[in-house]
């Protein structure tokens, strides 16, 4: 069961990752709709995604923004870097996280440096593989770090000492 993390909303920034005009036909014509995602984080080891889609592209993102907000959870960094090489899948798009050297920078595609500089990841080497939908790509970038695990949080686990 994950924890509810409470972050004053001050601390948060947010980041439009993609807008998306979707069409419904009708007997009319077509009637169009606006779907946004969102990326919230502290820049502190704090992140979230969210997707909203509403008639207007405010509300769409402001829905969204609202959802990531809901949806904040806590990503492991060791030293402004991953603590070890990950991989995250969703769908058919998988991405190779990998911790990198001071100094280094981000290097990744767009929805994946968003959300490496919201979490406040500053070194990190990426390559995705599969499919490079922006969407899908977000969230295999999430997966990955989700599942990341510092050292301290692998001895709790295990209540040994690593060598």
């Amino acid at each position: 069961m994950m924890n509810k993390i409470t972050v004053d909303a001050t601390e948060l920034r947010e980041e439009t990752l993609l807008i998306k005009r979707c069409a419904l036909v009708v007997k009319g014509g077509r009637r169009f709709s606006f779907s946004a995602y969102v990326v919230v984080g502290n820049e502190n080891g704090i992140l979230g995604l969210g997707h909203g889609k509403a008639s207007d592209v405010a509300g769409a993102i402001a829905k969204a923004s609202k959802e990531a907000r809901r949806k904040l959870f806590s990503v492991e960094i060791a030293e402004n870097t991953v603590p070890h090489r990950i991989n995250g899948k969703f769908t058919s798009s998988n991405i190779l996280i990998m911790p990198a050297k001071p100094g280094t920078g981000v290097i990744a595609c767009t929805p994946v440096r968003a959300i490496m500089q919201m979490a406040g990841i500053h070194d990190v080497l990426t390559k995705s593989f599969g499919s490079n939908n922006t969407v899908n790509l977000a969230k295999a970038t999430i997966d990955g770090l989700k599942k990341m695990r510092s050292r301290k949080t692998v001895e709790a686990l295990r209540g040994v000492e690593l060598a």
